[in-house]
């Protein structure tokens, strides 16, 4: 085979193409996530205009929050911002096993590329302080304790107390519950948004993969 032969400068062309795109992002990402992996700085995520998928064996977290609210994203190719319901989970501290984090990027002609993000296994829980989670889908079996529903929102008093962004978020007269802890295993979530005052991922893992690679 040689240099001009048109199947060796497509590949050539399909993966210069795919470096453009996602080098920059993955590569910043993986140099923050090691950071964060060490405890060294404090971390939010979020991802705009695309949802990702969360699972976990176990979620244990205290300090409990759960309320609804409104994100604005920005549509796919466009500038127009369309409003999105959530229901935003927040909690003080929060540990998860086996921990999983997908999204899928769609290339157009070029297909579909999965990030995945696995920490938290090995017997060394991921770690999270002052995390919100706005979500469109939650699944598990969750065990609450001290659980008191129908609260307004306004007067909430167990989640993050240093986050005025999403204390911002409960509007007065608005249904939301709280507990002083909950367990939920066998999580699996649909997330807009993720934020956190600190994440410590342990065994950080990153990979890219050609094609949708989802952790459910």
């Amino acid at each position: 085979m040689t240099a001009t032969d048109p199947a060796l400068v497509e590949g050539y062309t399909r993966w210069r193409r795919f470096a453009a795109i996602f080098g920059l992002s993955a590569a910043a990402t993986a140099v923050t996530l090691a950071v964060v992996a060490n405890g060294a700085i404090a971390a939010g995520f979020t991802v705009s205009g695309q949802q990702f998928k969360v699972s976990a064996d176990e979620l244990v977290a205290t300090g409990f929050v759960q309320y609804g609210t409104v994100d604005a994203r920005v549509e796919p190719g466009g500038d127009n911002q369309v409003p999105e319901p959530v229901a935003v989970s927040a909690m003080r501290t929060a540990t998860l096993k086996n921990l999983c984090q997908s999204v899928v990027t769609d290339l157009g002609d070029f297909g579909s590329v999965s990030l995945k993000i696995r920490a938290g296994t090995g017997g060394d829980p991921a770690t999270a302080r002052d995390m919100v989670v706005d979500m469109s889908q939650l699944d598990g079996n969750a065990n609450f304790s001290n659980i008191e529903i129908g609260r307004d929102a306004s007067t909430l008093d167990k989640g993050p107390t240093n986050d005025p962004a999403e204390q911002a978020q409960r509007r007065q007269g608005m249904f939301s519950q709280q507990a002083d802890t909950v367990t939920i295993t066998d999580l699996k979530q649909v997330a807009w948004a993720t934020s956190a005052g600190q994440f410590n991922l342990r065994h950080l893992s990153l990979r890219l993969h050609w094609g949708k690679d989802e952790c459910f």
